[in-house]
Formats: C-alpha cells, sequence, structure tokens
C-alpha cells in the first residue's frame, strides 16, 4: 500500500490550522459536518471554539456533536445543550447536537470484528462530507483519543456509544459499564469498527486535523482532568484517519526528553490503546504506513 500523506507543524496558533488544512488540497463537498469535542463541564483542557474559529469560519459548515453514555453534563440533550451554550459553542456557530431526537441512523459495519452496525445521530443524514477537528490526548477507557475516537464514540449517539463500549451487548447507557462492559480488545475493535461505518459513509469526503496540546492522559470527558504531563507538540493532517493517529502516537514517543513522556505512554500501553489503530488498519480505511511532511 502506498503511503499516506500525514502533514506536521510545530507552529500551533489557530491561524497555522488553517494552514494545515489548505496544504490537503481537499474540497469539502455540500453541507459540511464539522465535528468537535464540546468538552465537558469543569474540564479546563479542551480547545475552546476560539481556537476553531478560523477554519470553521473559512468551511462555513455545521459544527457537530452528540451525547454522551456517561453521567455527567452531556449525556441529555437539555443539559448538553445548555453547556454548548455556556462554552461558547453556538455563538460563533451553528451547532447541530445530531441525536438531539431519535430514531437514530445506523450505519452498516463492513466485516466488523465485533459490531454489525453503528448508531449514529439521525441527523448525519443532512451532511454531504466530514471534518474531523480533534484534541490529542489521553483517555481512561481507550488509552488515548484522536481522529479514530472521533469518528466512533464521537459520531455514535448515546446508544451507539453504549453498543461500542459493550462490545455490542447492550445499546443501554446504563447498562453499558456494568458487567457488559467490553474487554479492552472488544473495545477497541469495536471503536475500529464504528469508525468505518463513518468512513464509508462519507466515501472520500472527510478530513481530519489533530491538534497535539494540552496533552493530558485524559480526556476533554473528564471533569476536572489531570493537568496537561507533555509539552506541546503540535498540528497534524491528513485525508487518513488511522495514519494521522499512527502519526501523533509516533511522535509522544520521539519525544524521550519530555518529562511527561512516560506517565502519557503509561496510559496508552496499559490500556491497550494502540490496538484501535491496529484493528483499522486491518480493516483496510487507513495506512499505519505514512509520510510525514514538515510544514514551517
Amino acid at each position: 500500500m502506498e503511503k499516506s500523506k500525514v502533514y506536521f507543524t510545530k507552529t500551533i496558533t489557530k491561524e497555522k490550522v488553517v494552514e494545515m488544512f489548505d496544504v490537503l488540497n481537499k474540497e469539502l463537498k455540500g453541507n459540511i459536518a464539522i465535528k468537535i469535542h464540546s468538552g465537558e463541564r469543569g474540564n479546563q483542557n479542551f480547545l475552546k471554539p476560539e481556537f476553531w474559529k478560523p477554519i470553521i469560519d473559512k468551511l462555513g459548515g455545521t459544527v457537530v456533536e452528540c451525547n454522551t453514555a456517561y453521567p455527567g453534563s452531556r449525556n441529555h440533550t437539555d443539559i448538553h445543550r445548555r453547556l454548548i451554550k455556556d462554552h461558547g459553542w453556538d455563538k460563533y456557530f451553528a451547532f447541530d447536537l445530531m441525536d438531539a431526537e431519535g430514531p437514530d441512523m445506523v450505519l452498516p459495519v463492513h466485516n466488523g470484528f465485533i459490531l454489525k452496525e453503528n448508531y449514529v445521530g439521525k441527523s448525519l443524514k443532512n451532511y454531504d462530507s466530514m471534518i474531523v477537528l480533534a484534541h490529542f490526548k489521553g483517555h481512561p477507557c481507550a488509552g488515548y483519543g484522536g481522529a479514530l475516537k472521533q469518528l466512533s464514540i464521537g459520531v455514535a449517539s448515546t446508544q451507539g456509544k453504549a453498543l461500542i463500549h459493550s462490545a455490542s451487548k447492550t445499546n443501554s447507557q446504563d447498562e453499558c459499564w456494568g458487567e457488559l462492559m467490553a474487554s479492552q480488545k472488544d473495545f477497541c475493535e469495536s471503536m475500529a469498527d464504528a469508525a468505518e461505518s463513518v468512513v464509508s459513509y462519507f466515501n472520500g469526503n472527510i478530513a481530519y486535523i489533530s491538534v497535539m496540546k494540552n496533552i493530558s492522559i485524559d480526556c476533554d470527558c473528564c471533569s476536572p482532568a489531570e493537568d496537561p504531563c507533555m509539552e506541546d507538540i503540535g498540528i497534524l493532517s491528513s485525508l487518513d484517519p488511522v495514519a494521522i493517529d499512527q502519526a501523533c502516537i509516533d511522535l509522544i514517543y520521539s519525544k524521550t526528553n519530555d518529562k511527561g513522556q512516560k506517565h502519557f505512554l503509561e496510559r496508552l500501553e496499559s490500556l491497550g490503546g494502540i490496538h484501535t489503530v491496529e484493528a483499522a488498519s486491518k480493516l483496510g480505511y487507513g495506512n499505519r504506513v505514512y509520510k510525514l511532511i514538515e510544514i514551517k
């Protein structure tokens, strides 16, 4: 397989995000879904609307998010909408909470390890293309969060998230955390399966930007999260979700002089986070072999 291109810059500014999209030379057609992480209430590390504003203004699409499957301020439509307002997302942008109302849209998973289908917010049907704006960091369940997590857990509805966390045993957010919770291997494979369904749905009309800033071992869904343990690294962009996640992980491993690297890798490795990348690669919608192209 030909190496995928991943672009990288050490410069982290909101203006540089736009440049990192432009180097992809990718036209996103029609109505664009702009996938972000709205940030749990009390989280101090998530990337704020002001940081993403230039790229969102350039694309002119709709910012999208879905409800969660864990207790907090984002697991039901009414409280999630209050948080969206309080965090300032709807101050600047058109915002679509895609699973605000059911029934969910069901996407087929092609030759998945665990899932046969993936439940996503029903208004995904309104979009012709997508850009995934990911904040790369750790995660208490997945080991790390990047493009693949945004495609899978991020686009899944509450029911879809429960199916992923339980490896298809239940679609109930009240049941997926107990005895029905998936093994770590099955959870990673379920995420890879779910991401495949979204990639297939957009059929090439999708792009990815990942920002390695505020690198905590915790996700933006934690309230509060542990403070960042590593120095900021940069911004990456690609048309390949597997390659961009692999490149982010490789950059973490390369930072041997960073005092927080060991702590971050303990989180990543203890949860086998790389297995999501391995599984996604085996499903064939991305490539772990890539060419890193630095943009000054």
